[in-house]
């Protein structure tokens, strides 16, 4: 196998939002990166703006990880291009508001795909190579949502709950190996995810606690780098997460449904 000589970034969700901050990041690192997610033409269009800012290498691989057998596709074509995966960037993931008994059920299952499986898989299929090289570095967006249950987003914030109870347990068991597994938890962030889960006239997104991608992702990058097991970027966010440490789970529970209500005019 023919390998660069600079490290390996393996970005999903990168076409936008907290995604693409961070492989602008990892680029801006002297990583080469590999770009994935489903819309071709928005990947290609970063690729070019990566590759001729950074000078790294820019591989686009499109990819819907809704479907069960995309993580080992992805894999594979990696190993095809010659490349190895030094650091995982697990970043894709989505959420949908709205009562569980109402959903869509599909979609609901497409969700638990994406945020849980298709990360558990990138990660499994990861890690053999990182164990033999004795180095590499997982990054798994969780959220602040890991903390608590989500009443009118529940299938979300269990899925969160799992990235950041998965992400420390094998950190746990990679300690000595080189190897580093760390879970960023942003509170409310802007992206497209609050419009694209039905949220933006949610009481989340309209508190002052609303971060910018930008210093989410450097937050995130940073912690990765120092192999930091968990991040909450943000003092507001870290707030919050102490205060649900705290509180009784009566409170805890009445709280998140609050924050993920509509706004009353």
């Amino acid at each position: 196998m023919t390998t660069s000589p600079r490290p390996t970034a393996l970005i999903t969700g990168a076409s936008g939002g907290i995604g693409l901050e961070l492989a602008r990041l990892c680029a801006k690192g002297n990583h080469d990166v590999v770009l994935v997610a489903r819309n071709r033409d928005k990947l290609e269009e970063i690729s070019k703006y990566l590759s001729g800012m950074y000078q790294v290498r820019v591989e686009v691989l499109p990819a819907d990880l809704r479907e069960p057998g995309a993580p080992a596709s992805i894999m594979e074509e990696i190993g095809r291009r010659g490349l190895a995966v030094d650091v995982l960037v697990n970043n894709a993931g989505f959420g949908e508001w709205g009562l569980f008994g109402r959903g869509d059920p599909q979609r609901q299952l497409d969700m638990i795909q994406v945020n849980i499986t298709a990360l558990t898989q990138l990660t499994r299929l990861a890690l053999p190579g990182m164990v033999s090289r004795r180095r590499g570095r997982i990054l798994n967006l969780a959220s602040t949502a890991a903390f608590a249950p989500g009443p009118l987003m529940a299938v979300y914030y269990a899925s969160k709950a799992y990235v950041l109870s998965f992400s420390e347990a094998v950190g746990n068991e990679l300690r000595g190996t080189g190897i580093t597994v760390t879970a960023l938890c942003p509170g409310p962030t802007r992206t497209g995810f609050a419009d694209a889960a039905g949220m933006r006239e949610t009481n989340l997104f309209n508190s002052p606690a609303v971060m910018d991608a930008a210093p989410v992702a450097l937050a995130g990058y940073r912690g990765m780098m120092r192999g930091r097991a968990v991040v909450v970027p943000g003092i507001a966010n870290k707030l919050l997460v102490l205060s649900i440490r705290l509180g009784p789970r009566w409170l805890v529970r009445r709280i998140s449904r609050w924050l993920q209500e509509r706004r009353r005019e």
